[in-house]
């Protein structure tokens, strides 16, 4: 079983939902990264989605493209994305890593490192997700496999627009968790319907296997716990951003933290 599988059985087990923060790698502060995974573990997240910053991210609203501007803007790629997670791993072995990002950035790691060099470092760094946007499924059944090898899960999106077809071809591939994007649209987009989404997951189950994960649109205790009585996760990432995006460094962890334990308490109230 990979990071992922073991940690989603054991909250499983207990009867929990799993929360997932994203944090794009390198922002607010380039070097800030590691100490904030810690932070967020700390202040109760089960996995951590780090964000590869890219030029042109599709999926994501304003918060995160401008989030994504700083951390290119400081630098920051691939190489170092890789890195942080490495240093992440120097004093948590247990948390799970989750890469969210493009298609553009990996295969220019690999043009650059050499085949396959993309799979290779991630698993040396400690990497047990990857999420790639605009890789669908019916395109990617090497990269997934080539993951595996590695112990690596391939992990998906599904939208409200999603076929049957579609999320069987999804289900054949996935590993560790999908992602139901809540709501038509990008990133931080508001009009979350909680019970559409009650509504939706029973039918994703139909085809996947893997737990299912909800983002887009959670900004808040109440709607995290609303989501989490049908999902078996609850990503939130744009709200994190806007918290941390004009915090002194210092003030950044607090930030975070508080509002993480917010929504950690939430998720684990009783229905």
């Amino acid at each position: 079983m990979s990071r992922i599988d073991t940690t989603l059985a054991a909250l499983k087990a207990q009867g929990r939902k799993a929360l997932i923060p994203y944090v794009t790698a390198g922002f607010p502060f380039a070097d800030i990264t590691p100490e904030l995974m810690h932070g967020m573990v700390d202040a109760g997240a089960d996995i951590i989605e780090l964000g590869v910053p890219f030029s042109d991210p599709m999926a994501d609203g304003p918060v995160i493209q401008k989030a994504g501007e700083r951390a290119l803007a400081a630098g920051i790629g691939m190489k170092q994305v890789l890195q942080m997670v490495a240093d992440f791993r120097q004093r948590d072995g247990k948390t799970p890593v989750v890469l969210m990002g493009y298609a553009n950035p990996v295969e220019r790691y690999d043009l650059n490192h050499g085949a396959n060099a993309f799979v290779r470092d991630a698993a040396k760094a400690g990497v047990d997700g990857v999420l790639i946007v605009d890789y669908p499924p019916e395109e990617c059944a090497d990269f997934a496999a080539a993951l595996k090898a590695e112990g690596m899960d391939l992990i998906f999106l599904l939208a409200p627009t999603s076929t049957g077809q579609r999320m069987a071809q999804v289900g054949r591939l996935a590993g560790g968790y999908v992602y139901y994007v809540s709501l038509k649209g990008v990133t931080g987009a508001g009009n979350l319907d909680t019970t559409a989404v009650e509504q939706a997951i029973p039918r994703i189950r139909q085809h996947v296997s893997v737990p299912v994960g909800v983002g887009f649109g959670i900004r808040d205790a109440a709607t995290a716990q609303a989501v989490g009585r049908a999902a078996d996760a609850v990503v939130i990432g744009s709200r994190i951003i806007q918290l941390i995006e004009n915090e002194p460094r210092d003030k950044v962890l607090p930030a975070a933290g508080a509002f993480l334990r917010e929504i950690r308490a939430a998720l684990d109230a009783p229905a």
